[in-house]
This record gives structure tokens, C-alpha cells and sequence, in this order.
């Protein structure tokens, strides 16, 4: 193996490519027009987004929620959180607080889950 990464396959691909160009405030790295638009993260993340092929589009239209998960680290949840709202894609539920910090669950156009996490610092340790 040489590289790994994420990939999302929507059906609505300019929707999706749109909410994470705007969301992440960068244009996609890679992008080939209703096919293919990868995203870079810092650590060499890389969040590729396809739309399926026409044979294949059954397996990505499933209007169940997936069981993958983009797990986002925020350095301010609240910020985070009216950026998506701003979008048009508030999350729909509260923020909860565990050992490791703050997270919240959101979704993209497409329904995929976002998860937006605040770690705590040190000197915040969470009880």
C-alpha cells in the first residue's frame, strides 16, 4: 500500500463539491467536472469526492445514513458550527462533552455525517 484516503461518492455532485469548497474555504486540489474533486487537509488528508458511475449509482443512492464518518478537529466548535449554519446546513443536534473534548454531529448535502470535534487542552481538562 501507498496512500490512503477517503473518497464520498454523491449524486449530486456540484452541490457537494460547492458545500466543501465553502465549508473547508478551499477549491478542490484535483478536479475533473461532475467526476472527481479531492480536498487536502493538513497531516496529508485527502478527501476525494466522486459522483458514482451510472451502473454503480444505486449503490450511493441509499437515503439511510452511512456508517463512515468525517471526523473534522475544530479549533473553535462554535465557529464551526454557525459556518455550517451560514451554509445552510445547521446541525441538528447539541453539543456533547466527553473526556476528550467537545463534538458535535452535522451533515453534508448529500448526508454524509460530519463530525466536528474541539479536543480539550490541558489546562481545560474536562470532568
Amino acid at each position: 500500500m501507498t496512500d490512503a484516503f477517503v473518497t464520498l461518492g454523491v449524486a449530486d455532485f456540484p452541490k457537494v463539491i460547492d458545500f466543501y469548497s465553502q465549508f473547508l474555504n478551499q477549491e478542490p486540489q484535483r478536479y475533473v467536472p461532475n467526476v472527481y474533486g479531492e480536498f487536502r487537509f493538513p497531516g496529508g488528508l485527502r478527501l476525494g469526492i466522486f459522483q458514482p458511475k451510472v451502473q454503480h449509482s444505486s449503490e450511493f443512492s441509499n437515503s439511510d445514513r452511512s456508517g463512515m464518518s468525517l471526523c473534522l478537529e475544530v479549533e473553535d466548535l462554535e465557529s464551526a458550527i454557525a459556518h455550517l449554519a451560514a451554509l445552510g446546513y445547521p446541525p441538528p443536534g447539541e453539543i456533547t462533552t466527553a473526556s476528550h473534548g467537545r463534538e458535535i454531529y452535522a451533515y453534508d448535502p448529500a448526508g454524509n455525517r460530519l463530525i466536528l470535534h474541539q479536543s480539550v487542552s490541558s489546562s481545560d481538562k474536562l470532568t
